[in-house]
């Protein structure tokens, strides 16, 4: 019998636990004889279900038996039928090689978050992720840096369609300034154009292009200026283009707001830094007086420009560090603003120019007077002019207070020295030269202005005749196409400004013309307007017509005729 119910994998009718002691020898307090089992060495003891065993009672142990990689189920006995019944189990993973097949895992490895702030990222911590700085930055007394934007799911439909409404990026500016075709138009003008009429050198020493255009490349203020130039000259070619008014007057604006807010330049005008200005700033003023010149303006707008520049030479002259690093810009803003200066006292009896002064002196640099971009200045010419200045002056004031004669002996005595200086006075280019023929005019037109002032209201005499018409030979010289059409405006001026004889009128006015069509700067047409006016004067016999200075005035026109 004991046989049979070891080898039944099914127990007896009468058997319902099998039980398992715990211990390798039999209980002394069963009654029960023990049955030793050949390959395990176990007593097995089985009680029925009325017996009082004090030993527990287990479920049977029913090993995990494989067959072809599938597991057995575990059998329990069934309450009604006394038969064993199989029972769901949770598969275990069997030892030896891993399956084939090894169980589908549903749920995803939790992965590292990245909506943490960058310094807990880069730190390598755990974020709470606070607003506007997490609190574990805080606490370690670190500079929160910030969370990443946030990233909005979009539908792989939606990403193709933003790819392509967004726009290409765009490439950052070749040159600070330069930012339309018609900016480009400007530019080209000015390198080909503006430059040209500027001065009398055309070749390789322009200034304009050799020293401020270089400039200009490495500072926008100092571009903006030069567009806003070459904008204005276009302006005055074709009126009618609204795109070149809208241009210029950007450009303009843009140029005035770089000026304003160069601290060193604010500073120097209060008078109350030792900042130095740089270059390019102080050639930006150059060129936006230029600019009034080209326009036409006829409101003084080139007095905020002028005075700026004589500040800064002021400056240079007490302190040499305030000078320019670079000799030929040096000399360039001297020659250029002593140049209109002058020319602007001539025209304006409001504004002294500095030769007047009398501690003024030349700088050592302007030694070169062939060299000049401009006549006049380093060649002597321009001191004579300001010293014919302050005779006029005087005889102004002498008029206005009533005294008579209005040229007293003093005065008289003051301009034959001037006289003998101009005599004196040597030109230093080579004979035959177009720049030789206009120096050459402007010592012809200095002495008519030196008699014209000593004469004063008294009626023109035979040598003020003979010296127009020798103004006008040499005006004959000088073809209308060559580069000192651009410093003839001055000496045309003041020719037509003592032409009391008709028959020099129709050539005086052919030389305006000539010059307009070379330059085509706006204040040309006003200096024509003005001697056309003074000749109106001559033919009724006006005493005052040798003051033009007071006429322009009256006229409420304040311009540079240069």
């Amino acid at each position: 019998m004991s046989s049979d119910i070891l080898t039944s994998p099914v127990p007896p009718p009468g058997l319902t636990r099998l039980s398992i002691s715990s211990t390798s020898q039999p209980s002394s307090s069963s009654s029960e004889s023990p049955l030793t089992t050949p390959s395990f060495g176990n007593p097995l003891r089985f009680s029925s279900d009325g017996g009082s065993d004090e030993e527990p009672e287990i479920v049977p142990k029913v090993e995990e038996l494989e067959e072809n990689g599938i597991p057995i189920p575990k059998i329990e006995p069934s309450s009604e039928d006394n038969t064993i019944s199989p029972s769901p189990i949770t598969p275990r993973r069997g030892r030896g090689r891993p399956r084939k097949h090894p169980p589908v895992t549903t749920t995803a490895a939790k992965g590292r978050s990245k909506t943490g702030c960058f310094t807990c990222r880069k730190r390598k911590k755990k974020c709470d992720e606070a607003k506007p700085s997490c609190n574990h930055c805080l606490k370690n007394n670190v500079v929160c840096e910030g969370y990443p934007p946030k990233a909005y799911w979009r539908s792989g439909k939606q990403r193709r369609a933003s790819f392509a409404l967004d726009p290409p990026a765009e490439l950052p500016l070749l040159i600070d300034g330069v930012e339309t075709e018609t900016d480009r138009i400007f530019l080209d003008h000015f390198n080909i154009n503006v430059s040209r009429v500027l001065t009398v050198l055309n070749d390789d020493g322009n200034p304009f292009r050799t020293i401020l255009l270089p400039m200009a490349l490495r500072h926008a203020g100092l571009m903006h200026s030069v567009l806003c130039l070459a904008g204005s000259h276009l302006v005055e070619r074709h009126p009618g283009n609204y795109d070149y008014v809208e241009r210029q007057a950007h450009h303009f604006g843009q140029a005035c707001r770089k000026l304003r807010m160069d601290e060193a330049m604010a500073a120097n005008m209060a008078g109350e830094s030792d900042m130095i200005i740089e270059d390019p700033v102080i050639a930006s003023t150059v060129v936006l007086c230029l600019d009034t010149v080209v326009n036409g303006d006829l409101h003084g707008q080139y007095r905020y420009h002028m005075d700026s520049a004589e500040a800064i030479i002021n400056r240079q002259r007490k302190d040499p560090r305030h000078m320019s690093r670079n000799v030929d810009f040096q000399m360039f803003l001297h020659e250029f603003f002593n140049y209109h200066n002058i020319a602007n006292s001539i025209t304006n009896y409001q504004r002294r120019n500095v030769f007047m002064s009398e501690d003024f002196e030349l700088p050592q640099f302007m030694i070169q007077p062939e060299a000049g971009a401009l006549l006049g200045v380093m060649d002597g010419l321009f001191g004579i002019l300001s010293r014919i200045r302050k005779i006029r002056d005087s005889v102004r004031q002498r008029k206005h207070a009533g005294y008579l004669p209005l040229v007293d002996y003093e005065l008289l005595s003051d301009a034959q020295q001037i006289d003998v200086a101009l005599r004196q006075w040597r030109c230093v280019h080579e004979k035959g030269t177009a720049r030789h023929v206009a120096s050459m005019l402007y010592r012809q037109t200095t002495w008519i202005y030196l008699r014209r002032t000593v004469l004063a209201d008294q009626p023109p005499d035979q040598k003020v005749h003979e010296a127009v018409h020798d103004g006008l030979m040499y005006l004959r010289q000088l073809p209308g196409d060559d580069s000192t059409q651009s410093i003839l405006l001055m000496p045309l001026f003041l020719l037509g400004c003592s032409a009391y004889k008709t028959e020099y009128r129709p050539e005086i006015s052919e030389a305006f013309d000539r010059l307009q069509a070379y330059s085509e700067f706006g204040n040309i047409k006003y200096a024509r307007q003005i001697v056309l006016r003074i000749w109106e004067m001559m033919d009724g016999g006006d005493e005052d017509v040798w003051d033009w200075e007071t006429i322009i005035s009256n006229m409420g026109w304040d311009f540079l005729i240069t």
